[in-house]
Parts: C-alpha cells; sequence; structure tokens
C-alpha cells in the first residue's frame, strides 16, 4: 500500500467573502491506493464570466429621411398674418416687450458664469436684471377673449409684471368658459379676472390692471396703459390686422382616424 500527501495552500486570488481573519494554517489530504503508480490530482478551474451590457443606441426609424437644413422663412399664406399681428409692435411702442424693472449693461465675462446664457461681445457679456414683485402662489384667472381692445390691455400689464395667468377664452357662444364666467360674475362682461390667492374678483380692464400692479407690482401703472381713451385707441388700432380673429366660436368636426 502506498500513501500518497498533497499540499494545499490556499491561493491569494480569491478574496474571504467574510471579514474574519484566515488562518495560516496547511491543510494535508491523504489518500491510500493499492496501485503502485501515484494518482494524478484533479485540478479545478475557475472561469469568470463576464457580463458585457451593450449601450443603447438609438436609431432613426424605417423610411425615415433627415430635413434639409434651410432659412427661416414665413409661409407665403401666412405673410399678412405677421404683417398684421405686427401692428401692435407699432402702435403700442413695445408696450409688454420688457418686463417691470428691466435694465441691461455690458459686464466683464467673467463676471457672470460660464453656466449661465448671456450674449458676449468683446469681452463683455450683456446682464439683464429686472425688478419683479410678489408672486401669487396659484395662477391668477383671466376670462377674455382675442379681438377686445380691454382684454389686450389686461394682456399686456400680464407680460409687463410677468405674471403665471390661466387665460380662459371666452368668445361669443363660446361653450366651454363664457358659461362659466357668466356664472361666476353674473354679466356678460370681459374681461373678468379671479385672483385664487386672495379671493378678489372684478370687472374693467383699468380696475383689473390697478389691483394687478398694486398687489404683484411696485404700484406704478406703466404711462402706455394710464392714457385713458388714448390707450383704448391705440389698443384697437393694433388689432386692426386681426380684426374679428376668433370674436366669435368655431366648431370644429374630430374625425377619428
Amino acid at each position: 500500500m502506498m500513501a500518497g500527501a498533497l499540499n494545499f495552500t490556499p491561493t491569494s486570488i480569491f478574496r474571504p467573502l467574510s471579514t474574519r481573519k484566515l488562518s495560516n494554517k496547511r491543510v494535508f489530504f491523504v489518500q491510500s491506493s493499492t496501485n503502485s503508480s501515484e494518482i494524478p490530482v484533479a485540478s479545478t478551474s475557475v472561469s469568470i464570466k463576464e457580463e458585457t451590457s451593450s449601450g443603447s443606441s438609438l436609431s432613426p426609424p424605417p423610411n425615415f429621411k433627415p430635413p434639409k437644413p434651410k432659412p427661416f422663412s414665413v409661409r407665403p399664406d401666412k405673410v399678412l398674418d405677421i404683417l398684421g399681428a405686427s401692428l401692435a409692435f407699432v402702435f403700442r411702442l413695445t408696450t409688454s416687450v420688457l418686463v417691470s424693472g428691466y435694465s441691461a449693461s455690458f459686464v466683464p465675462k467673467n463676471e457672470i458664469p460660464s453656466e449661465e446664457y448671456a450674449l458676449e461681445f468683446a469681452g463683455f457679456k450683456l446682464k439683464e436684471t429686472s425688478k419683479l414683485g410678489p408672486r401669487p402662489e396659484k395662477p391668477i384667472e383671466i376670462y377674455e377673449f382675442e379681438s377686445c381692445p380691454f382684454c389686450r390691455k389686461v394682456r399686456e400689464i400680464v407680460a409687463f409684471l410677468d405674471l403665471d395667468v390661466l387665460f380662459y377664452p371666452c368668445p361669443k357662444n363660446g361653450p366651454n368658459f363664457r358659461p362659466r364666467a357668466v356664472q361666476m360674475g353674473g354679466k356678460k362682461q370681459f374681461p373678468y379676472m379671479v385672483d385664487p390667492n386672495t379671493g378678489v374678483s372684478m370687472y374693467e380692464s383699468d380696475d383689473i390692471i390697478k389691483y394687478l400692479v398694486q398687489k404683484y407690482g411696485d404700484g406704478k401703472v406703466p404711462i402706455m396703459l394710464s392714457l385713458g381713451l388714448l390707450t383704448t385707441l391705440t389698443e384697437g388700432f393694433a388689432m386692426i390686422g386681426r380684426m374679428g380673429k376668433f370674436l366669435c366660436s368655431i366648431k370644429i368636426a374630430i374625425q377619428a382616424s
């Protein structure tokens, strides 16, 4: 009978799963055999399968043709609409183009962080600031319609104060929001404002403008909105090119595709 001894020492490739320190004791395996030849030691192989995750790639849909780049242009059938809508720029003298307290100045470009957008010119950046008043927690509700000079006055002050407002279109014979406005206010009169933050509701464009600038502005009504009849006339002239647009409700038939 022959006795063979195998000395096995743990390799350092496999790290212990436990945080306890392994002992350095050697382990002996003794095997007896009746054969005179030495039994070969079976070797154990460990294979590590690496999982490769392929990143998701975007691919265009079938038969997709990328559009050809071209300069901005107005559709030929919309030129008159654009010109008509641009009359407000002339008659209203850029009212509501800039917000309350707007100012601009050129400063060294290192004064504005690189992650903030600013117009840069010759090592300087354009710094724009404004002086806005308190912000309403809930959006103000205004019921109005497009072709109304008094409603336009309210839209201008909303843009000037940069307020969050929900505009509800109420054209003549409109089935959606016009009945709701009449039910809440009791009149077929527009514009009609509801401020859910204070519970105030009112008609008359001049009263709405004064309320908004006192509550959410500096209390001063812009000069172009405080000229009385002249303000109303210029508002009407500004809408000449859009005369009659969205005055009445239009019934649209939706066909299921």
